[in-house]
């Protein structure tokens, strides 16, 4: 209990929370679509304007390089918009050449950045490769909290809109909904988070956050409506328990222990849920009976 109740805790405990809730929610349509790893290559993509606004700054503050990951973010999403509509090159072949090009040139920069004795106050550039929310301020968190709230109200006012392009586009153009409007609002919405959850977990990990609460709901419902409640609590739940771990046992880092229970979470899902394979093998049975 006076863990719990420590103001350290409370912090990372807030941000990671609000944060995995959020994306657990957002990340389900790209899932559903077959797009996860659009959030893998802006993920990897904001590194280098992280870098970039730091050299502009000269100090690790959070905030504008919140703004350079965003800005690098949608650089990132127009690249791969245009290499797949104006070329053979396919969406996988284009996510695949963004990250590894933007990710590449985010190391290169820091790298340079770290070798160079002009910048003297590199501390804490790391953190935004393999997160560090153990270091989250204040500042951190209402970031986290204004880009959730933000991103889960756009989501609730464009619900039904959301819900029909992600099943069936070619229906949605017909109703008078513009498919790619709604497919820029929801990549958007996840440069958004991605940007603000750097800090916490990384550009490496942060599309776990994105993928595996989806993946959970969709092994427990087929209603698109359950299935974000399920993805938004367990990537709630997640959280909450991988920072009390980190927190509580020295040498656990939070964005690594988040992950390996969101893992867990999965694997117990693939075996038991609606469409596990323990599940699905006692319904047969039952059927044959």
């Amino acid at each position: 209990m006076e863990l719990l109740s420590s103001y350290t805790f409370l912090i990372v405990a807030i941000g990671t929370t609000i944060l995995s809730f959020a994306a657990g929610v957002i990340g389900t349509v790209s899932v559903i679509k077959g797009q996860s790893l659009i959030g893998d290559a802006i993920g990897h993509a904001t590194f280098p304007g992280v870098i970039l606004a730091f050299m502009l700054i000269g100090v690790t503050d959070t905030l504008p390089l919140t703004i350079g990951a965003i800005i690098f973010g949608v650089i990132a999403f127009f690249f791969i918009q245009l290499i797949t509509n104006h070329s053979k090159v396919t969406l996988d072949g284009a996510l695949a050449l963004i990250l590894s090009s933007f990710f590449g040139f985010g190391m290169a920069l820091k790298s340079y950045v770290q070798g160079n004795p002009g910048f003297s106050n590199t501390q804490g550039i790391d953190d935004y490769i393999f997160g560090q929310a153990a270091y989250m301020l204040r500042l951190d968190v209402w970031l986290i909290i204004i880009a959730s709230v933000a991103s889960l109200l756009l989501f609730l006012i464009f619900y039904q809109q959301i819900r029909i392009y992600t099943f069936d586009p070619v229906y949605s153009s017909t109703i008078g909904i513009n498919p790619a409007l709604v497919n820029v609002l929801v990549l958007s919405m996840t440069i958004l988070l991605i940007a603000v959850g750097l800090k916490a977990v990384g550009a490496i990990l942060i599309v776990n956050l994105l993928i595996a609460p989806g993946v959970i709901g969709l092994l427990w419902s087929n209603r698109f409506n359950i299935v974000l409640l399920i993805a938004g609590l367990s990537g709630a739940v997640s959280a909450f328990i991988g920072t009390y771990i980190s927190t509580a046992y020295a040498g656990f880092a939070t964005g690594p222990s988040i992950i390996l229970v969101m893992s867990i979470i999965v694997f117990i899902s693939m075996m038991f849920g609606r469409r596990g394979i323990i599940t699905r093998k006692f319904n047969l049975r039952g059927d044959a009976t």
